[in-house]
């Protein structure tokens, strides 16, 4: 049984981060868009969306992260985009508590716009199916579907076409050197490889992968540089998605925090787990059992 029917009741709602454990860029369609492949690893950590169903049809956000507008915020318009697909006369209220960084290459935005539709999908009672919720994400985003579908995957296409990946439990340290890396600017960079060669789901275990951006990154952020050259002196670092948060891969969570613990006083960082189920649909399983 659907949660729907109650305004004015506040529930929380997580949004993880993901990490890109590579990402190769193979091509460039005609519409501007790239086609890569890339393997989402989802992470403990996560933004908060407090979502607040209301009878009124409004869409207000009462808190988000400073400098976004409500207007271009991802969840404001997550929320606008599944009244348009449903035609719900429902409303709701939108508190937005940004913990992952803006610009980092975690998927905040699309995180965030990912938990509203399935949140609201079950308080406004909407009745859609994952995969129609994640063909209205991915029109706001390519990351939102991965979200939406709450599973660590193998993508290709452009990010929209997934198959669930079982991956090691690891923990992860990642740091964030305080800048924001504007992706548009990495995918038209004219030095940006375009031709990496096509992998099997069983060649992200058996060749060498890489994340294509980071060069361009590099050369373009310097300090991001910086903060891979520091954390590849303890395990292979590399970039996630655009940039700019770098990361790397520990056996457990001890030795993730031993080295977390020696980052730079400039760099935010924090050690996170690996999952294969995101928190957002863990919620949804509890709230529908409760209200079953």
């Amino acid at each position: 049984m659907s949660a729907h029917g109650v305004a004015g009741r506040a529930t929380r709602w997580p949004a993880p981060a993901k990490l890109n454990l590579f990402l190769h860029i193979i091509g460039r369609r005609t519409d501007g868009y790239h086609e890569l492949q890339t393997a989402f690893q989802l992470l403990d950590f996560s933004d908060t969306i407090r979502i607040e169903p209301t009878d009124d049809g409004a869409v207000t956000r009462l808190d988000g992260p400073p400098g976004v507008s409500p207007d271009e915020d991802l969840a404001v318009r997550a929320a606008r985009a599944l009244q348009a697909a449903t035609g719900s006369k429902r409303g709701a209220r939108l508190r937005v508590e940004k913990q992952i960084p803006l610009g980092g290459g975690l998927g905040g935005g699309s995180s965030d716009a990912a938990t509203v539709l399935v949140g609201l999908n079950e308080l406004w009672g909407t009745g859609l199916d994952l995969a129609q919720l994640a063909s209205i994400g991915a029109d706001l985003g390519a990351d939102v579907p991965v979200f939406v579908h709450g599973r660590s995957a193998w993508a290709e296409g452009i990010g929209e076409r997934l198959t669930p990946l079982k991956l090691p439990e690891r923990w992860f340290v990642v740091i964030h050197p305080g800048v924001a890396v504007p992706t548009h600017a990495v995918f038209q960079a004219p030095e940006l490889t375009r031709n990496s060669p096509v992998i099997t789901i069983r060649g992200l275990f058996e060749v060498q992968t890489r994340n294509d951006c980071e060069p361009v990154v590099r050369a373009r952020f310097p300090v991001v540089g910086d903060a891979l050259d520091w954390l590849g002196r303890f395990a292979e670092a590399r970039l996630t998605g655009t940039g700019s948060c770098v990361f790397a891969a520990f056996e457990s969570a001890a030795a993730a925090e031993r080295v977390a613990a020696r980052v730079p006083d400039e760099w935010r960082s924090w050690v996170a787990r690996g999952l294969d189920r995101s928190p957002l649909h863990e919620q949804l399983a509890q709230l529908q059992g409760e209200s079953g």
